[in-house]
């Protein structure tokens, strides 16, 4: 009897012993399918994928597995039945200490329609990636990706109406021309962008562009109409100003320390951070402080009124004129050559503390304190035309007021870096100074945009 139950108890032993083997067994197996066998797909995304294919459409795809890996990326374009490859890629699988393949990479496609032979209309970009999971009978987990796109690569077309015939350095002018189905267009004048603006409401594509060139121009070295369209395709038409350079005028600036000792604790108010004796405060306002202004006028210019707001030439205030616009400038102290500068407007000066017209119908943009050009106000006239008035005493205007030509916006006066009660009146095109003389004349006015203008309206 005793014997019957040490054999019971031994088969009783042996049953946890076999239980573990089956489970030591099931887990290594499990361990094996979810790592071999494991079912998570890999991922693909796209940047913003285009809508439109041009001649060259650049792209990119992020393909990642971060389980076994991938194993091919293929991306290709569908046309009319057609699949033409346009990448394809076999990566190396993990080495068996599990170091090593690619999880994740981001490729960069470019879409050459005419390597490609497509044609226009419709296609599909395809891509797929499949990762080294022993599913599918060893095929791996697989993701795909359809983009339907329209093959565009006819570029738009572009016709000019009028262009600036003579322009001179710091002078302005006019284009117009008309475009079809474009995302941008415009003029390009030596490197400079001047946006067009649709003319009769843009009912019939004919849009205008005001053009300046900078003072110190020696040559026109672009002057083009320019347009892209959504697919990335692009038509340049040029046209051909001829350049008339005015004489250059020069002028002398005497600083003495009475000037000094009356305008630097200004600008130590504002620009605290200046440092050393007075000249080297001056010249650091003159220089640094002046830059700094002028960049900051110009980004007051980058997002005009679409629409035209002003009528007629530009108001000139009354009195005489104490300095002219690009007269460059050469700053003594002491007898002694300091500093040189360009003066960009037309110094005019009455009584004290006269009062500043509008001197077209516009909305302010500015209306504060900017360094060398004192209390300013700047007037946004539509399609990239501003007007800028600086060393007010007072500025009786705020910004987004609209102003009608005449209107005061204030009093002239000795702030920022003038020394006697005067106005400094600006002009600026697409943020680019010029003459002012241009637009307070009526015959000018005229010819170069009235005239130009009433003839493309039809």
């Amino acid at each position: 009897m005793a014997r019957v139950n040490r054999i019971r108890r031994k088969k009783r032993s042996s049953f946890p012993f076999l239980l573990i083997i089956i489970l030591l067994f099931a887990g290594a197996g499990g361990y094996v399918f979810f790592t071999y066998f494991e079912g998570e797909k890999p991922l693909i995304a796209g940047d913003v994928l285009p809508e439109f294919i041009g001649k060259k459409t650049n792209l990119s795809l992020t393909v990642s597995d971060t389980n076994s890996g991938l194993r091919t990326v293929r991306a290709s374009i569908i046309q009319n039945g057609q699949e033409k490859d346009i990448f394809v890629k076999h990566y190396q699988n993990k080495n068996k200490d599990g170091t090593g393949g690619t999880t994740k990479e981001t490729i960069k496609l470019t879409i050459d329609t005419k390597a490609l032979k497509l044609k226009e209309g419709e296609g599909v970009i395809h891509a797929i990636v499949t990762d080294y999971s022993f599913r599918g009978f060893l095929k791996g987990n697989s993701t795909e990706l359809f983009h339907n796109v329209i093959i565009d690569t006819k570029p738009p077309k572009v016709s000019i109406i009028h262009s600036a015939k003579y322009i001179k350095p710091g002078g302005a002018g006019i284009v117009i021309y008309k475009v079809d189905d474009t995302v941008k267009h415009g003029v390009m004048l030596n490197h400079v962008y001047h946006p067009g603006f649709p003319l009769n409401d843009g009912s019939d594509s004919k849009y205008i562009a005001y053009i300046g060139l900078n003072y110190s121009t020696e040559e026109i070295s672009q002057a083009i109409v320019f347009a892209n369209d959504i697919s990335g395709n692009k038509t340049v038409k040029p046209f051909a100003p001829i350049l008339k350079k005015p004489k250059q005028k020069t002028d002398k600036i005497h600083v003495g320390d009475g000037f000094l000792s009356k305008k630097i604790p200004e600008f130590e108010e504002h620009y605290p951070e200046m440092e050393g004796d007075m000249l080297k405060k001056y010249l650091y306002a003159n220089r640094s402080i002046r830059k700094s202004n002028n960049q900051t006028i110009h980004d007051q210019c980058m997002n005009p009124s679409p629409k035209r707001l002003w009528s007629g030439r530009f108001i000139r205030m009354a009195g005489s004129g104490k300095a002219g616009f690009a007269d460059h400038r050469t700053y003594f102290y002491q007898g002694a050559a300091i500093d040189k500068q360009v003066h960009l407007g037309m110094d005019i000066a009455s009584t004290r503390h006269a009062k500043i017209k509008a001197a077209g119908t516009g909305v302010v943009v500015y209306s504060d304190y900017l360094g060398i050009y004192g209390n300013m106000v700047m007037l946004d006239h539509g399609q990239g035309l501003f007007s800028l008035y600086s060393h007010l005493s007072q500025i009786n205007v705020s910004n987004g007021d609209t102003l009608n030509r005449g209107d005061i916006l204030g009093n002239s006066g000795t702030s920022g870096m003038a020394g006697g009660d005067h106005l400094h009146f600006s002009m600026l095109v697409n943020g680019i100074f010029v003459d002012p003389k241009e637009w307070w004349d009526k015959h000018w006015l005229e010819v170069t945009i009235e005239g130009p203008l009433a003839d493309a309206k039809f």
